[in-house]
């Protein structure tokens, strides 16, 4: 039960975070169309994960409670992309590559893919 409140509070952190951002990011772009709110977000949410598992995985300094604030929490709601460009990384790193062109292609197609059926579906629900 603690590590779901640690979660949770992580998650509230991150999606504020998130929404802080974006609007800033957002007033501050000039009118450009392309979303660099979102690939910023994305992009810093993976850095940060990169940065913090290898701190985990070099000095041990995370406990399993704090990895769930942190990873699961904070960065899963600023951005749940960290985690796949994560676990991306991890496969190319242990030479899984193809496992990683599949997380890659699938990611990118499905994710395409679900907002195009998520949109379809409210159009036939309108």
């Amino acid at each position: 039960m603690e590590k779901a409140l640690l979660v949770g509070a992580g998650g509230f952190l991150g999606s504020v975070l998130r929404y802080v951002v974006g609007g800033w990011v957002g007033r501050v772009k000039a009118g450009w169309t392309f979303p660099i709110e979102t690939l910023l977000i994305n992009v810093t949410g993976c850095v940060v994960i990169g940065f913090l598992a290898g701190l985990s995985e070099s000095r041990g300094i995370f406990s399993g409670s704090t990895r769930a604030f942190l990873f699961i929490g904070v960065l899963g709601g600023y951005t749940t992309y960290s985690t796949f460009g994560y676990e991306t990384f991890q496969l190319v790193r242990v030479g899984q590559w193809p496992a990683a062109a599949a997380s890659l292609g699938l990611h990118i197609g499905l994710g395409i893919g679900g907002v195009w059926a998520g949109s379809a579906l409210s159009r036939l629900a309108a």
